[in-house]
């Protein structure tokens, strides 16, 4: 039976794999309540077991890690996640939190605007002019996507009476005419159409060549300013949406200001009647105290303001065919169900295939070929059904049986123990093998540019290839007579081979698919342990007590490593000139890698973003709480109390900021004397 540490390790797991695909990834893998629901999963368990909390959970962050295809930008603030509420009855308990903190949520004025599902951005403007435009990132630091902003019409190159130094935040997205157009155009033209507004918006914002940005009709609609402005603006949400609408912003026309819980849920339902008569897709609206001085008030949590709610609506639902249920083998091995549909509408796309996720929900939602099923698509991403539709007198065909042989090799398909998933038994597997070398490839690994499923594909059906390690032994006289082939991209693609060699070892770690490790934890392994050779040598405790890291991912890096297959695979890439080391950062030594440090009150020398960043260098974690993986608590001036009241519970080393310096340099601390000043 799994453990609650268990369960929540793979939670983290799934919900950081979710994330990139949502945040960096050409697409989202899971509907909006999926994710959302693993996310209650996660934090309930984290309640029930305080000793689960990791300062590095989903739970307690925002967004992703950049994409290093793009040149990292930091944001003024942080860009904070808003809480969800999924019923009239959540938005209340909200209110009710706002009124035990001091804000009388019965009386409070409230702006109440769409959701749109796109991309949040952040733009910052120097004296007027457009100075940089980053992505959310992982709410700290974004994706530098400032050439490709230019392009966006609705972006103003300059603003009028602005001064110093501010950031206008808003939504990158496609309006549903723009978006249908582009589709047609892309028909004409014989190309692929987009699946929905959201990813097509994301896609073409996140584009390496502005050219192709430029040629989608991206809008961006601003709800909020941080930093400088003029006179009464920092006063109340409303006047924000004012300044911005006269600064050439477009703002959301249908946003309400509104005075009273009451009038709040009557406006929240308006949206939820009328969603379709937007010009854009929303996914639900956010609310905000508009009182700014009741923001103040109030605070936030690390990842979310308390002062702001997204209210959620129902994913969309209809009803279609079930035609068939095939099986689809992963790069682990993994057989996932799905349902093969007849074509229907669905939140704005056509769908003809959903999940069914594993035997266990097929067998417990007792759907069979020939059914007449609920689709649901939440938040435009991937479809799943949800359940059969009775249809009395109809007859039904007999309950599918999950297979018990891989429907690409042939080979055994086994149900490992304490899981709910099958698995192909065959490493050979020609499914396997493209998924693998697929990800070996992706963006997120080794970033080997042309390197798609595609030309995966056709390299492992023609034999050119057996494995990754064979694609660096690729040469212009292999690939230039394949079909598709010519000197010109076979030389790019040997390039684009040739230049992942030199990834840093936490890309390679990702490329390697080591079950469970996913950037965050290659990133901390790498961190830690500075080259392949060490991190191999590393036993099994040492992994285990990794911030970050714990016992299910250390358990997966030991069985990897030490499986002979997977050491003769690292001996081949080794010999091919694959980099092992993670390099240097600059001449900053990574001596708080892996662990999780928390400074309170001000410490001299350093603004607080700047003793934060100090940490991250150095490849620690600067939390905003204090756990039991805490590794210390840095004191400055003024320090919070509940902090220090913590730290003293958990037996958490405590420092005085006069050594912040000797613990950036060296990664420890000196104990002072007892008796000496503190």
């Amino acid at each position: 039976m799994t453990t609650a540490g268990e369960r929540a390790a793979w939670l983290r797991a799934e919900l950081d794999r979710l994330a990139r695909a949502y945040y960096t990834g050409p697409a989202p893998e899971v509907p909006d309540a999926d994710y959302d629901a693993l996310v209650r999963e996660l934090s309930q368990l984290e309640e029930a077991h305080p000793d689960l909390v990791s300062e590095q959970s989903p739970t307690r962050r925002v967004g992703a890690a950049p994409d290093a295809a793009f040149s990292p930008v930091a944001h003024l603030e942080p860009m904070l996640s808003l809480d969800n509420a999924f019923s009239d009855e959540e938005l209340r308990a909200w209110a009710d939190r706002l009124t035990r903190a001091g804000a009388n949520a019965l009386d409070l004025a409230y702006v109440v605007e769409p959701k749109i599902d796109g991309l949040a951005l952040a733009l910052t403007y120097e004296e007027g002019r457009l100075a940089r435009a980053g992505t959310r990132g992982d709410g700290r630091v974004g994706e530098d996507v400032t050439a490709n902003v230019r392009t966006v019409a609705s972006v103003p190159a300059a603003l009028t009476a602005a001064t110093g130094r501010l950031e206008v935040r808003g939504e990158v997205y496609l309006a549903k005419e723009d978006f249908a157009a582009m589709n047609e155009r892309q028909l004409r033209a014989g190309e692929r159409t987009f699946a929905n507004p959201r990813n097509a918006a994301a896609g073409s914002l996140r584009q390496k060549d502005p050219a192709v940005t430029a040629g989608r009709p991206l809008s961006f609609l601003a709800y909020q300013i941080v930093g400088a402005g003029p006179a009464g603006v920092s006063r109340s949400q409303h006047e924000v949406l004012a300044a911005l609408r006269d600064w050439g912003f477009t703002v959301a026309a249908s946003a309400q200001r509104v005075e009273g819980l009451d009038a709040m849920l009557r406006a929240v339902a308006w949206f939820e009647e009328h969603r379709h008569d937007l010009p854009y897709d929303v996914d639900g609206v956010v609310i905000k105290v508009d009182d700014f001085s009741v923001h103040e008030r109030v605070g936030a949590t690390s990842r979310a303001p308390r002062w702001a709610i997204a209210r959620k609506f129902p994913p969309e639902e209809r009803t279609t065919r079930l035609r068939a249920i095939e099986v689809s083998i992963g790069r682990t091995g993994r057989a996932t169900p799905y349902a093969v549909l007849e074509p229907v509408s669905v939140a704005g796309s056509t769908v003809s295939m959903a999940t069914l996720h594993n035997a266990d929900q097929v067998r417990l939602k007792d759907v069979r070929p020939g059914d007449l099923v609920i689709v649901r698509k939440a938040g435009d991403v991937i479809p799943e059904v949800v359940a059969a539709v009775s249809e009395p007198g109809r007859p039904r065909s007999a309950p599918w049986e999950f297979p018990t042989s891989c429907p690409v090799c042939g080979s055994a398909l086994e149900r490992r123990e304490e899981e709910r998933d099958h698995y192909c038994t065959n490493p050979s597997c020609p499914a396997r093998q493209l998924q693998q070398m697929s990800h070996f490839a992706s963006r997120s690994a080794m970033d080997i540019e042309g390197l798609g499923e595609q030309r995966v594909g056709q390299l492992l059906g023609l034999a050119v290839v057996a494995d990754v390690a064979d694609l660096f032994a690729l040469t212009v006289d292999d690939l230039a007579p394949l079909e598709g082939f010519g000197e010109v991209s076979a030389a790019a693609l040997v390039r684009a081979i040739d230049a992942a060699r030199h990834r840093p070892l936490h890309r390679l770690l990702v490329a390697l698919g080591i079950r469970h490790v996913g950037p965050v934890a290659a990133r901390i392994l790498a961190q830690r342990f500075g080259t392949w050779d060490r991190l191999v040598a590393a036993p099994l405790d040492e992994l285990e007590e990794l911030s970050g890291i714990g016992p299910v991912v250390a358990a997966s890096v030991r069985q990897f490593v030490e499986d002979p297959e997977n050491r003769q695979l690292l001996e081949r890439l080794v010999r091919a000139g694959v980099e092992t080391r993670e390099g240097e950062a600059g001449a900053t030594e990574a001596v708080l890698a892996g662990r999780s440090v928390v400074v309170t009150g001000a410490v001299p020398g350093y603004t607080r973003e700047e003793a934060e960043a100090a940490i991250v260098e150095r490849g620690g974690t600067a939390a905003g709480a204090v756990s039991r993986r805490t590794y210390c608590v840095v004191v400055g001036d003024a320090p919070g109390a509940a902090k220090l009241r913590r730290a003293q519970e958990l037996g958490i080393p405590v420092i005085p900021a006069a050594q912040f310096s000797e613990l950036l340099d060296t990664g420890t601390w000196t104990p002072l004397l007892e008796g000496s000043e503190a």
